[in-house]
């Protein structure tokens, strides 16, 4: 049985080494908030939600795929959750029959604790198999209605009246039916146990099998009571794997419905938690990859608006056909927070998540990479350009045509003039190999030349500023100003500190 819920061809696999930039992009995206909000709690669901999202996929096929579920999953929450409850309840099976077994790992006591195990899952199979009876038609996604319709054939009436038939003769009740020959040495091989023949009425009445035949081991005799057991257990040991090997085919089904629906259910979380701030959400429109396709409206950043309680502003952005975005403008006007939420909302998309947004459509990309500003290194080992320089290099060794980077004051910390020159040839290092850029800046020097060398190439945005000073925290296109208007900065601190 498969489960298909986030691949429409395969079950998710997240054994996968995570990706060499992950802990870069957690931190720079301030992935962790998203994190938290997703797993209430529940450490599982963290992992979970964090191996998907750093996972996400690039065809367009399989996001609409998961939009359709996650779509169903929002409109029937009570029952995902009921069917994710089903499966954590069985994956408790081992747990509840371990004690109840001896700790000898021989065959009979291995085909003994599987017998057990497959007893207590087959009660959460035909929980299971209730639900999608019952549920099955409330469903509209294609992987929904392939999981029900799998369980319906598969799970029916006569399949328990097999297994619970099994089961019940392979609890070995009038003992071990086997049969083996004689190899070298008069040793025995090609042991094979048997299905004992149906007993009639008359011997199941007296408890006498006809033709019946044995001995009796004295009760002392240690050895003799050995050599059965070890005899009986070469009988028993084909069926003992094959058993173990079927119940754990039955816990791998539920491992994987249970780490499907947990990043499921952790999208539910997190869309409750922003919905509960009256903060819109929408499913995005995922666009093949080399498109040069990106617009938004209201986008905002999920991380920031879950982590305060201020109000949270929306951008919309216009930059199809652009491989290059620039934001400019006044400090502290949100361009930061504004490229945040690009990240985010690229990365939420291609996991097949909804979005912070209120409309959002992009082209996927490979791979999001980040270059943000970093403090000072205090143990003053290398001087910060030097620190800018080597996180781009690093860049520069993984990256690959179709990726998104996204960066932020780079190359800031040192003079003008060096740093618009190393910011313009990485630039167009970058968009002429077909890698797109949003680039966060205070180089005058750098923007105003690549506005005036590349009209209509690129995209500008500049953050809004008020006559007295105050902003607005919105982009608008613009053409970049020899001023980012620290002046106010500085207004308000010392003013502040004068009052």
């Amino acid at each position: 049985m498969k489960v298909f819920l986030l691949h429409p061809d395969r079950d998710f696999d997240a054994e996968g080494a995570l990706p060499a930039n992950e802990a870069v992009l957690t931190a720079d995206l301030e992935l962790d908030v998203l994190y938290d909000a997703m797993a209430e709690g529940d450490g599982f669901r963290r992992d979970v939600a964090r191996e998907v999202l750093a996972a996400g996929s690039a065809d367009p096929e399989v996001i609409r795929y998961r939009q359709h579920v996650l779509a169903d999953c929002l409109r029937h929450d009570r029952i995902v959750r009921e069917l994710y409850d089903i499966a954590l309840e069985a994956l408790k099976a081992p747990k509840k029959v371990w004690f109840g077994i001896l700790l000898h790992s021989s065959p009979e006591n291995i085909l003994h604790r599987s017998v057990k195990i497959l007893e207590v899952l087959t009660e959460n199979l035909k929980q299971l198999s209730l639900l999608a009876q019952e549920q099955a038609g409330q469903f509209r996604s294609t992987g929904f209605r392939r999981f029900f319709a799998m369980v319906s054939e598969e799970l029916d009436a006569g399949y328990f009246a097999v297994l619970e038939e099994h089961l019940q003769e392979l609890e070995l009740p009038r003992g071990v039916l086997m049969s083996a020959e004689l190899g070298p040495g008069n040793k025995g091989v090609r042991h094979a146990l048997h299905k004992p023949e149906k007993l009639s009425w008359w011997e199941r009445l007296t408890g006498h099998d006809r033709d019946s035949a044995g001995f009796q081991v004295p009760a002392r005799d240690e050895a003799g009571a050995r050599a059965l057991t070890d005899l009986a257990g070469h009988g028993v040991n084909l069926a003992a794997n094959a058993l173990a090997q079927s119940a754990d085919h039955v816990l791998d089904f539920f491992t994987v419905l249970r780490k499907e629906l947990a990043f499921y259910l952790g999208c539910l979380a997190l869309r409750e938690r922003l919905e509960r701030r009256g903060l819109p959400v929408c499913f995005p429109e995922p666009e093949p990859s080399g498109q040069r396709v990106l617009a938004a409206k209201g986008l905002y950043d999920a991380g920031l608006a879950l982590s305060q309680e201020q109000s949270t502003v929306g951008n919309d952005l216009a930059a199809d056909g652009s491989a290059l975005v620039v934001v400019t403008g006044a400090n502290q006007g949100g361009k930061s927070t504004f490229l945040r939420s690009i990240g985010l909302a690229q990365l939420m998309m291609q996991c097949g998540m909804f979005v912070a947004a209120e409309a959002f459509r992009a082209d996927l990309r490979r791979r999001v990479f980040t270059h943000f500003k970093r403090e000072e290194d205090a143990t003053m080992t290398t001087g910060k350009l030097d620190e800018e320089l080597a996180r781009m290099s690093e860049i520069a060794d993984l990256i690959e045509p179709g990726d998104l980077v996204l960066c932020n004051e780079s190359f800031a910390s040192t003079n003008e003039r060096e740093g618009s020159e190393i910011g313009r040839q990485v630039l167009r290092a970058f968009t002429g190999n077909e890698v797109k850029v949003v680039f966060v800046t205070h180089l005058f020097d750098l923007a105003h030349s690549l506005y005036e060398q590349e009209p209509g190439a690129g995209t500008f945005l500049r953050a809004e500023r008020r006559p007295d000073g105050s902003r607005t925290f919105r982009l608008s296109p613009g053409e970049p100003l020899p001023t980012s208007y620290g002046e106010d900065s500085y207004r308000r601190i010392f003013a502040e500190a004068e009052a």
